[in-house]
């Protein structure tokens, strides 16, 4: 999905983007009036699986819950000789019914969304807060007069490797000349901390993203913090800036910013850090086989004021982004005060 207001000016055009996908099953045989086979599209383990609830929404809206039994399978390869990517999945309907079909899609059975004490939990915020936040401060941009050509991708089936994503490089979607901002929810770590504000993200396990327009971010958020992401070794902890954000490699996955990268643009992430990756819950503990952790599915959570704290970025960077983040600037205002020392 492509957004472009109507009245934007010249000039090199900027992106914001996401995806609209989230890990999720899609019923694939009806075996029983009580029984379906689901494949599983996105990256969860194994354990995870085990008598998990799900919740297949079937064509009409109506809801149908069941539990996967049994042990899963991988696919025979189709008419055509395409290998099949995905696991296959028995799931019981606590009521029979005819009104689920092929293609229906089930989720994990977690609850509903609601804020406690600052969180929002939610079936799925990887990549829908993302992509919120991204049409929250696009209607604050669409507000005010344009001051550069700020534009809106969403894409389709990133969890299953990026296809969306690498389907509108390949389109050229995009003209070549824009620059790109990625919009992800990343699995947070101790040092990535949830309610640590947004994340600028410089990297992901695959690649470091374009240096000078990560910069020009991260510049932007200093402008709106009035410091940086960290307080130096010189400061108090107290003297760092209210508004909160966070520098960091985000190694524990991938984002679309490496596709875009690795097709020519300049791209860059900014990222909201997110609890129970994946609806995994207690997955450290059960990545680590420490005894007793539990491998059960639980709702995703964000925190509320990080993302507030996106949209007030990404506003920023729509109404002003540099073509460079002037840190060449900072080292000849350096020399320019300092270079006496050498003689």
């Amino acid at each position: 999905m492509h957004i472009a207001r109507a009245d934007e000016p010249p000039g090199r055009p900027m992106y914001f983007t996401a995806h609209l996908d989230h890990p999720a099953f899609v019923v694939e045989r009806i075996v029983a009036p009580d029984v379906v086979q689901c494949s599983f599209r996105g990256g969860v383990m194994d354990p995870y699986f085990v008598d998990a609830p799900i919740v297949i929404h079937d064509g009409t809206g109506a809801t149908h819950r069941a539990a996967l039994f049994g042990e899963p399978r991988t696919g025979e390869p189709d008419p055509r000789g395409r290998p099949d990517p995905f696991k296959h999945y028995m799931a019981e309907l606590l009521h029979p019914t005819d009104a689920i079909r092929i293609g229906d899609v089930g989720v994990w059975d977690v609850g509903p969304s609601e804020i406690i004490e600052g969180l929002f939990h939610a079936p799925a915020c990887d990549d829908l807060a993302a992509l919120a936040a991204a049409l929250a401060a696009y209607d604050v941009l669409l507000a005010a007069p344009a001051a550069q050509p700020t534009r809106l991708l969403f894409t389709r089936a990133e969890e299953i490797g990026f296809v969306g994503a690498i389907g509108a490089c390949r389109a050229g979607t995009m003209p070549r000349d824009s620059r790109v901002i990625a919009l992800e929810n990343s699995r947070s770590f101790a040092d990535s901390p949830i309610g640590g504000g947004p994340i600028v993200r410089v990297g992901d396990r695959l690649s470091i993203f374009t240096p000078r327009l990560t910069d020009a971010v991260a510049r932007r958020a200093e402008e709106i913090a009035g410091g940086p992401a960290q307080v130096t070794a010189t400061q108090r902890a107290a003297e760092g800036p209210p508004w909160k954000w966070q520098r960091k490699l985000m190694a524990g996955g991938a984002c679309e910013a490496s596709v875009f990268c690795a097709a020519g643009y300049e791209a860059t992430c900014i990222c909201l850090p997110l609890g129970n990756y994946h609806n995994m819950a207690d997955l450290e503990a059960v990545q680590n086989g420490v005894p007793g952790a539990s491998a059960k599915v639980a709702r995703e959570f964000i925190s509320v004021s990080d993302f507030e704290g996106l949209v007030d970025l990404l506003v920023a960077c729509g109404e002003r982004l540099p073509e460079a983040a002037g840190i060449g600037e900072r080292f000849e205002k350096l020399w320019t005060e300092r270079a006496f020392v050498l003689g």
